[in-house]
């Protein structure tokens, strides 16, 4: 059977999405999986903070 809330049969999310999120001068990357990045300055930065999560 599918699974229907879109997570693999380990429990992991089937995918991960990220985004960068602005936090006053800051930027953070954030996964739907739940993973956080560090705040940086540079937003280059958080998405490239964001490319080491996924493995791209």
């Amino acid at each position: 059977m599918a699974q229907q809330d879109g997570r693999a049969p380990s429990g992991e999310p089937s995918e991960h999405r990220t985004t960068t999120v602005e936090q006053g001068r800051f930027c953070a990357a954030r996964c739907s999986c739940g993973w956080r990045g560090p705040a940086r300055r540079a937003r280059s930065l958080a998405r490239a903070d964001a490319e080491g999560h996924t493995g791209n």
